[in-house]
């Protein structure tokens, strides 16, 4: 398992004014987070890291549901295992909605509130993203 030096990556973050029914950003005012390229390693191996950091337990091995939902009491930490794919986060027919392409290496960190949703699978993988959650929230 490789977690590559801050120095080696790229962080892209956003905040997303609520829109339509979507709080986004503006229900805690903290961006969306994508940490481009931060990892090489297996689900299971990320699993033993983050339940070391003890801040968020996995919860799911899935990939992203097609229409935009959010959660509105918890934060979401999503990693990239396998697949390349174009997300949208703040709703899709929102004007300042932020729509990036995530790939295998990839951990996202997705605020309450902010919606989010697969738009298109890109790769010859099929997109399979670890979900956790903060101790006792779903």
């Amino acid at each position: 398992m490789t977690f590559n030096p801050l120095t080696k990556f790229q962080v892209t973050y956003r905040q997303i004014p609520s829109w339509n029914r979507i709080p986004n950003t503006s229900l805690q005012c903290k961006p969306l987070m994508i940490y481009h390229g931060a990892f090489d390693a297996t689900p299971a191996d990320l699993q033993h890291r983050l339940q070391a950091v003890g801040e968020v337990e996995p919860h799911w091995i899935y990939t992203m549901y097609s229409q935009t939902h959010f959660h509105s009491t918890t934060h979401e930490v999503l990693v990239v295992v396998t697949g390349r794919a174009m997300l949208c986060f703040g709703g899709e027919e929102n004007p300042q909605r932020f729509e990036p392409t995530v790939q295998r290496g990839d951990l996202i960190i997705i605020p309450a509130g902010v919606g989010h949703q697969l738009l298109d699978d890109e790769g010859e993988e099929p997109l399979q993203i670890v979900g956790w959650y903060p101790h006792n929230k779903q």
